[in-house]
This record gives C-alpha cells, structure tokens and sequence, in this order.
C-alpha cells in the first residue's frame, strides 16, 4: 500500500443552482456570448462533463494510490443524482470525502441523511455574510427564491441528521469569498459558524481577472489591507471555530498585496495537491496561472487512467513562480487534516 498523501479537489460537476457574480467557473450569462473554449476554461454550460460510468472506473482505482482525501466541489455537486454513489464508492477505496458545496441541497432530508450514513468526513458550506441582504445580492440563486435562508435551512438539517446519529457525523464548516463588500465577514461569519453549532471556518480573498467586470468592485485593493489585517488578526485571537494554521493570515494578506513575492519555494501543487476539472482534465492545482502555463505535453485527463498512475510521485515539491490570489485557497485544503477527529495529518 502506498503512502497516502496526495488530496485531490475534484470540480466534478459544471452546472450550479447559485450565479455567484466572481465565480471561477465564469457566469452562465457571460459564457452564452462568449463560450469558454480555451483549455482548462471552465463553464457551467459545458457539455464535456465525464459520465458515470468513467467517473466510477476512475474511483475504483483509489484504493491502490497515494490518495489520502478528495474534495468534491464544482458547480454544485450535490445536484448530480449519481453523486452519493460516488461519494459511497471513494469512500469504500478509503479515501477521505470532503464535500464542498453552497448548501441549499443539503435541507433535503434524503441528501442530509445519507451525507451521515456514508461516513463523509467534511462538509464545507460557502457563504459569505451573516446576513441575505450581504450574501444574496452576489451569491444569487438560478430560480431567484434560494439563497441566504436556505443555506442555514441545509446547515441545520445536516447538524440534526448528525445529532440523530449521536454526533457520528462530518464535521461541517463554512467558506467565505472575502472582497471589498464584505471585509467584515472574515469575524461575523464565523461567529455565525460558532453560533450554529459548526466546526471551523475558512476566509478567502476573491480572485477576479484584471478585465472582469466586477474586478474594481469586490477584489480587494491596497488600501483595503490594513482593515483586511486587523480583521484577521482578530479572529485568529479570538478563534470561535477552528481555523487554518497560523500561517494563512500573512498568506492571505501577502495575495492582496501588490508587488509581494510572487514565488513560493516548495509549492505543493502537484506533488501534494492536484486539481480535476468536471471534463476529467488533471492540473497541478486550481490556479489559472499554472494551468495557462501548462504545456500540451503535461496535459492529463482521469479517463481511463488509474488514481496510482497519475498520482505517484517521489515526495519533492518544485518551486513555482505564480503565487496569486488563487493559491491561497488551496493552503487550507493540504492541512485540512486539522478539521478532523484526530487533528493534523
């Protein structure tokens, strides 16, 4: 058995029930115009998702591979029929599932429930603000009823589910995409997370390309980083949740700052950490700038490959000269260990 120490997030679906306005994926309005054709482009209108049945030949690879945990992301996963027996399938590999999602699927008691039985180990809820009038107006749902309500409905349905199961459950969390409009999220969502009873929280700064529309509007500027400072520096104090490592509020601060080291010695994107897209493509990690900067000849994709092929490495991180806001949501994810029963490994 290999040593398990590779996490995997995995956007495994491109549709969504949300149209957050700085989504990574892009919006669905934008790419009606303007189709996201360029590899490793992402779209929730694209049509180039992996079926199941390729999706389930790849999982039934992991239990022979480095892979230590996944996270599920997407789009919304959770929306996907088939998912829960994916979820069911990687954990029968014995690998960690951490499922990220915007939490409106999570009030169905059918999801909920077997979210709990399945033994997933994390449940990582976006949400921006602590209230609908913050959260909504850049967090908003494709049918225009859903949003801030129904994302505490989900939390508190799977905290009951949890309880039922005498407290046997994930470990939930929230995730806010911290820009202009909400600095002071990074201390009330949180306590909100602490108030309902959750078990950590994660701030991330919003990462918009120069041209995007919304650029000027949410993504934070130099003369934001003071406030964006102190407020870390409260929390971390505080601490109402757990919390990534003491590291990550320089790191966070260091992506907002213009001209800081753009170079990070011992990356570990792709040693470490790799990053599927819902068309089965693999990267070294989510930063748009490592996949623009991958060449053709490194291009790989899960179809018909399996988890120990493409994740066997020799244990060495290489250096990588494109820190950016994108990378400093993926600090989180290779200590993520410190969320679970057991803390860090």
């Amino acid at each position: 058995m290999p040593d398990r120490n590779v996490d995997l997030l995995w956007a495994l679906r491109s549709p969504c029930n949300l149209g957050c306005t700085y989504c990574y994926f892009g919006t669905i309005e934008e790419h009606r115009d303007r189709p996201a054709l360029e590899v490793g482009r992402l779209s929730h209108l694209s049509r180039t998702d992996l079926g199941l049945p390729e999706i389930a030949a790849f999982v039934a690879t992991l239990a022979d591979s480095p892979v230590r945990r996944i996270f599920l992301a997407g789009g919304e996963p959770l929306i996907w029929p088939p998912v829960l027996e994916i979820v069911e399938e990687i954990k029968r590999g014995g690998v960690e599932v951490v499922l990220c999602t915007n939490g409106i699927p999570l009030g169905r008691d059918a999801v909920a429930r077997r979210i709990v039985e399945l033994g997933v180990d994390a449940v990582s809820v976006s949400l921006d603000a602590d209230t609908a009038a913050v959260n909504d107006r850049y967090r908003p749902a494709r049918n225009r009823k859903d949003g801030f309500d129904q994302v505490l409905a989900g939390v508190e349905n799977l905290l009951r589910r949890r309880a039922e199961a005498g407290g046997q459950g994930p470990r939930i969390g929230l995730y806010a995409a911290i820009g202009r409009h909400n600095i002071t999220a990074i201390n009330t969502v949180p306590r909100l997370a602490a108030d309902l009873g959750l078990d950590y929280f994660v701030p991330q700064p919003v990462s918009l390309a120069p041209d995007h529309a919304l650029h000027d509007e949410l993504c934070l500027r130099p003369d934001d980083i003071e406030r964006v400072r102190a407020e870390l520096d409260r929390l971390w104090r505080s601490r109402p949740v757990a919390l990534p490592d003491a590291s990550y509020p320089d790191r966070f601060v260091a992506a907002v700052t213009p001209g800081a080291p753009s170079r990070v010695a011992a990356c570990f994107g792709g040693t470490f950490l790799h990053f599927i897209q819902p068309d089965g493509s693999v990267w070294d990690c989510p930063s748009a700038l490592r996949i623009a900067a991958t060449e053709p000849d490194r291009r790989r994709s899960i179809a018909g490959r399996t988890a120990a092929e493409l994740f066997a490495h020799d244990g060495a991180c290489g250096g990588c000269a494109l820190f950016s806001a994108d990378c400093v949501s993926m600090w989180p994810l290779t200590g993520f260990g410190s969320f679970l029963p057991g803390g860090v490994r």
